[in-house]
């Protein structure tokens, strides 16, 4: 079915299919087509440009006037870990109360809270309760999302996680890819025996997760009190060896080197980046590397957000994700996640949306599907309601500005 788009105001984000990413000032440009159209056919971008230009032999089976409206690709989200069980709102109030995050964690809170809940919780009421976030999010205008195992830690609850992933990426047209995350943190039963239990993620579900093609990537929290460099690195390379790429976890509290670890082991993304050193940003320098920062989980912590202004200005390009997770982020929300990147990472609008479209497709290993208003791409489409530039979009932060949502060509309802 080929669907013509007329009269868009403007139109957000027109790449050329050799541009997979920008970086450092080429954040800072957007291209757009004021007065445009648009024709999507078959799920797939097929033509655009200005209305003075639009051909008279189009012949399309549906024409949408949107007039007033823009248009541009959906969000890329590449970084989430929305397949959950239960809530830890208790943990919300007691860092009202005074606690840090670090002070739940140790004391049996954060990440060992969800394990205990998500290996108590059947698979298909772990499904039952993703899907409603999945959903709630490609109403949002995400078109692509990363999702995380790691509140499993056995055997059996990273495969569960897992195989909800895979249902939802079968279930529904937003494009996903699945990240094993077994290295999220230790259980508690390994508190005292580490290596059993990188032994356990080695040997017992890496076999089992490439055995049953659950996994795109690899994730390891590489952090203080959680998994140090060389132990990530063991982690990393032994994810290599079945063929997962790296995504990791870095910077979020301490800078500890695990930069310079993904780094060598060619990781497709670091994520976090709360704190950066100069000899971090040095060591990004001329990688293929993807830098992620993750500003709602700042603004829910109360901690540092990702120096973006100093990273861009030497050079780095920067994807934009939500970290959507019970613990520190309990939101998926791509808007307020571009809206707080201007608001307190003092990132233009264009940077921003550069960040969480072009980008994000980049962290995901997407590119070439997604990501850019491209002929070939997939027809992933935020239509706005009427506004006067672009720039609304962060700056009316708690607003909804989305009118509609075309996943692979077909509206959203």
């Amino acid at each position: 079915m080929k669907t013509l788009f007329i009269n868009i105001k403007e139109l957000l984000q027109v790449r050329d299919k050799s541009v997979l990413k920008v970086s450092g000032d080429e954040m800072a440009i957007l291209p757009t087509i004021k007065k445009a159209y648009l024709v999507i056919q078959n799920g797939f971008i097929a033509d655009f440009g200005s209305m003075e230009d639009l051909p008279e032999d189009l012949n399309p089976e549906k024409c949408i006037d949107v007039d007033g409206k823009m248009v541009l690709p959906t969000w890329c989200d590449s970084h989430t870990h929305l397949v959950y069980a239960g809530n830890r709102e208790q943990e919300f109030v007691d860092r009202i109360n005074g606690l840090s995050y670090e002070e739940i964690a140790n004391r049996g809170g954060g990440i060992l809270n969800s394990a205990k809940k998500l290996n108590e919780t059947s698979e298909e009421e772990l499904y039952s309760q993703s899907k409603v976030r999945l959903e709630e999010i490609m109403y949002l205008g995400t078109g692509a999302v990363e999702i995380k195992s790691g509140y499993g830690l056995t055997v059996d609850g990273e495969l569960k996680m897992l195989r909800v992933i895979k249902k939802l990426s079968q279930d529904y047209p937003i494009t996903i890819k699945a990240t094993f995350l077994g290295a999220h943190a230790i259980p508690q039963e390994f508190k005292e025996n580490r290596k059993g239990y990188i032994d356990l993620i080695i040997n017992e579900m890496l076999p089992a997760v490439a055995k049953n093609n659950l996994a795109d990537f690899i994730d390891v929290f590489c952090e203080t009190g959680y998994f140090t460099v060389p132990e990530t690195e063991q982690i990393m390379e032994a994810g290599i060896q079945f063929g997962l790429k790296p995504k990791i976890h870095v910077n979020q509290f301490n800078s500890i080197g695990g930069i310079q670890a993904a780094i060598k082991f060619k990781a497709l993304s670091v994520d976090h980046l709360e704190i950066m050193k100069p000899e971090d940003i040095e060591a990004l320098k001329k990688t293929e590397t993807m830098t992620v920062a993750l500003p709602s989980c700042s603004y829910f912590l109360g901690i540092p957000y990702t120096p973006a202004r100093e990273m861009m200005s030497a050079g780095l390009p920067i994807a934009l994700a939500t970290d959507f997770n019970p613990g520190s982020t309990p939101s998926g929300n791509m808007n307020f996640v571009v809206s707080t990147a201007c608001i307190k990472m003092k990132m233009t609008p264009e940077e921003a949306i550069n960040a969480a479209t072009i980008n994000g497709a980049y962290a995901m290993g997407i590119s070439e599907t997604n990501g850019s208003i491209t002929i070939g791409k997939k027809a992933n489409l935020i239509i706005t309601k009427p506004i006067s530039s672009y720039n609304q979009l962060p700056y009316a932060f708690g607003s909804n500005l989305i009118d509609s949502v075309f996943i692979e060509g077909k509206v959203i309802v």
